[in-house]
């Protein structure tokens, strides 16, 4: 898809142009949409060395300025896939519409999530290599995975840096940070996060003659009780207390004289870095186990760790970020922990990470939109820490 991302007097790369013509790629995971040909296209004619690394039915990009090994690489993450529209009917702009209002405000899927953040470093980075060539490399890495199951995305790209001699030095992952205005907040870790999933099976039998059953229900009761009651910790210097959530108790059971055979039951734990996903699940098997000797129940338990917790402790990449910022929004950014996942997680254990972008509110809804001034003046905090750190 051909995208006109130049200002009228052709010096500089327009974000906002590029993030309409991102938004109109539908590219909702796993579908690439376009997305990322657009870019691939734009990053070769700037001169970057671009690289498509797609494993397993998912679209990846890697793209290097500069030479491959050099002494120092300052890397930018991101991803263009969207989550679904929801109702597109409800919609009061078309979702791949990207249309601008006459407030200023972009609209459309992506809009804030994160073809904007996507937009502004790769504008930012375009017009920096070509006007600033700097002492090292830049790097973009782009995937088509991150609000999927993300097993095939930033994993895949960092593998293959890996296995072809490609490296960062540092990066910055251009998710939406700030929860209410422009530069108010960075992160420099993630709280773990993983699930636990529960299956107590008994005896079925009719509930008019108990004894002669095994319920499973008041063991998972008792169970889930233990787990939500249990206070993990008391919270970090960089992080809040732990948390474990019950989402869901379940026996699939209509009738009413009846006991159920088995019960199931999920928890959602969001861990800081006091615990491992593997010291957390040790603890949930041994309360496990001690309630299927208690209630003569058995007890399985199948866990999903997403991401382990992780910081990048404040230094030199940080600091960096948050001058950049101040320096364009006036705002210091306060340094948080924070939120749910991202593919940070993924790039901690290659290189230091942080990540800054734009005020999130709409993320994930119904006319998710941002103003457009938001997304120039990210490209200009991305422009000046270039600047920064290759000076």
């Amino acid at each position: 898809m051909p995208v006109d991302a130049r200002s009228p007097a052709g010096a500089e790369t327009d974000p906002v142009a590029l993030t309409q013509a991102l938004i109109r790629c539908p590219s909702v995971t796993p579908d690439e949409g376009g997305a990322l040909t657009l870019l691939e296209g734009m990053l070769t004619e700037a001169g970057f060395t671009c690289t498509r690394v797609d494993r397993n039915g998912t679209s990846n990009l890697f793209a290097r300025w500069g030479l491959k090994g050099a002494n120092r690489s300052f890397g930018f993450n991101g991803h263009t896939d969207v989550v679904p529209v929801g109702d597109e009917a409800a919609w009061t702009h078309g979702p791949f519409s990207g249309d601008i209002d006459a407030e200023g405000v972009l609209w459309g899927r992506g809009a804030t999530d994160m073809k904007s953040g996507v937009a502004a470093f790769v504008a930012a980075a375009i017009d920096f290599v070509q006007t600033t060539p700097p002492d090292g490399a830049v790097i973009l890495t782009l995937t088509g995975d991150e609000e999927g199951p993300a097993l095939d995305g930033t994993t895949a790209l960092l593998d293959w840096m890996q296995d072809n001699g490609e490296a960062m030095t540092d990066c910055l992952v251009g998710e939406p940070t700030c929860p209410e205005v422009m530069g108010d907040m960075m992160k420099i870790g993630r709280r773990g996060s993983m699930n636990a999933h529960f299956t107590v099976t008994g005896k079925q039998g009719h509930s008019a003659y108990p004894h002669r059953a095994l319920n499973p229900l008041p063991a998972m009761a008792r169970l889930m009780d233990r787990l939500a009651s249990e206070t993990l910790d008391e919270g970090t210097d960089h992080f809040d207390a732990s948390t474990l959530a019950v989402v869901t108790i379940d026996t699939g059971n209509p009738a009413t004289n009846v006991i159920p055979a088995q019960c199931r039951s999920t928890v959602n734990v969001r861990f800081n870095d006091t615990h491992t996903g593997a010291s957390l699940s040790a603890w949930m098997q041994r309360e496990a186990q001690q309630i299927a000797t208690a209630f003569g129940v058995k007890v399985e338990m199948e866990v999903k760790i997403s991401g382990e917790a992780f910081l990048t402790p404040p230094g030199p990449l940080s600091e960096l970020i948050a001058k950049s910022v101040t320096a364009e929004t006036g705002v210091t950014p306060e340094l948080s922990t924070s939120g749910g996942t991202s593919d940070a997680r993924f790039v901690q254990h290659h290189c230091p990470v942080v990540e800054f972008g734009l005020v999130g509110k709409t993320m994930h809804q119904v006319d998710e939109r941002i103003e457009t001034e938001q997304i120039t003046q990210l490209k200009r905090i991305y422009s000046r820490i270039l600047a920064d750190y290759f000076a």
